[in-house]
This record gives C-alpha cells, structure tokens and sequence, in this order.
C-alpha cells in the first residue's frame, strides 16, 4: 500500500496506456488495409488486436529477461502484427514479403507521433504533481521515438528523467530498469512512487527494487486493484 503522495520526492510514470494511447488503433489499420485493397472491419480488427495483446504482451514474464535494443522492440510488435494479418486471412491474398513489409510499415505508423493522444487526466495531473514541488520521470518500454511523442503533445518539459528501454537496453519487467531509475534520480527507493497500467511490468517489477506502485486500469478489460483516473493519486490512501 502506497503511503500518502506527499512523502515522496519524485513519481515516475509510464508512458503508453498510462499517459498515452492511439484511441483509434482499429480505424488506422482498417484505413490501412483499405487503400491496399482490402476490406475489413474495424470490429474484427479490435477483437484481434486484443487477442493479439492477451497472448504476446499481457504475459507474465519474471523469469527471464533478455537486452532490449531497437531492432528487438521492432521485431516484437512486427510479430504482433503479423499474428493479427494473419488471422484476417491476408496470408492467403499476400505473399510473406508483402505481410513482412506491410508489418514493418505498421511499426513506423504506430510509433509516429501522430496518433497518440493524452488521456483526458494527464495534464491536470501533471500541472498538480508540478505545483506540488515533485520531480517527475518517465519509465517506459517503448521505441526510440518516445521523447518525440512525447515533445509532439506537449508534455516533454515535465519530465527531468526519461527512460526508455531502447535507449538503455533494459526493458521491463526486468528490475534492473527500475535500478537504473533510482540510480540515475539519485534517490531511495521509498522516496519514489510508479504509476503505470501493467500488472508485471508497472507493480511487480518496480517492487522487486523497493519502490512503491500504483495500477492505473485505462479500459474496460482491466481488472483488480488501481486507480481509474490519476486524479485519484491526490486522494489520502485508506486508513490514513
């Protein structure tokens, strides 16, 4: 259990689905496969995605923790994509090369800048945490590109420490990338607080170096403990 936000001296975030989101994921796919030809529906397209994301992200991974680069984090969400053409039957109208180039092309869009948005809740909360006297960072699996997302919605100059596991080649769940964060702010563990959306990479693995962590549950399909808005970080925790 979290103690109460003002003792702590710094909150790290997470960026995608903590602070950021492509609210129209389906839609940019769907469009995409439709200048191309192909005619799908954005509801297939959704079920698939989170089909895709139950079996290739929301694993539990705590035993084994491989150096992240560039190219590893590419190849990943490549696989992804590529589970998710398949499943709409494009490697029966495309060839392997087509799917892995179209795979590839998927990468760059959903790693560009333009279309994230922030989550309704962020900049009050930023502006608070700011106001409050707090320094802040970010921890985040994501693609070199993040501190352009980042700067492209306005919300860069917030942050004194950015992490981003293509950069150091640590990559979440592994704690070390949570070592790295305490290392690089110069603080204690206690004095540092985590705020993200994933149960292993954002609670388990920032614990296993000491720092306490909040769940933000962003959709529908996020159960168990957590916050709904980060608006509920300035709420006393119960009991206190």
């Amino acid at each position: 259990m979290r103690k109460p936000l003002e003792q702590y001296q710094m909150i790290y975030f997470d960026a995608s689905d903590t602070l950021l989101t492509i609210p129209a994921a389906q839609t940019i796919l769907q469009q995409y496969l439709q200048a191309r030809a192909m005619e799908r529906t954005e509801e297939e397209i959704g079920e698939l995605f989170a089909e895709a994301f139950r079996l290739f992200y929301y694993v539990n991974k705590q035993d084994s923790f491989e150096p992240c680069t560039p190219e590893s984090d590419r190849e990943f969400w490549v696989n992804l994509y590529k589970y998710v053409l398949h499943k709409l039957g494009l490697h029966q109208e495309w060839s392997v090369e087509e799917i892995h180039a179209c795979c590839h092309e998927l990468y760059d869009i959903y790693t560009a800048p333009a279309y994230y948005e922030l989550f309704d809740d962020v900049l009050p909360c930023l502006e608070r945490v700011k106001a409050m006297g707090f320094r802040m960072g970010i921890v985040s699996n994501f693609a070199p590109t993040l501190k352009a997302v980042l700067e492209s919605k306005g919300i860069l100059h917030y942050f004194e420490l950015v992490i981003v596991s293509t950069e150091v080649g640590l990559e979440k769940p592994d704690p070390a990338i949570f070592q790295l964060a305490l290392d690089r702010a110069g603080l204690a563990a206690e004095q540092i607080l985590y705020i993200g959306d994933h149960e292993t990479n954002d609670i388990w693995a920032p614990n296993q170096v000491g720092i306490d962590a909040v769940r933000i549950l962003r959709y529908p399909y996020h159960t168990g403990a957590g916050i709904r808005s980060l608006m509920e970080l300035f709420d006393r925790p119960a009991g206190v």
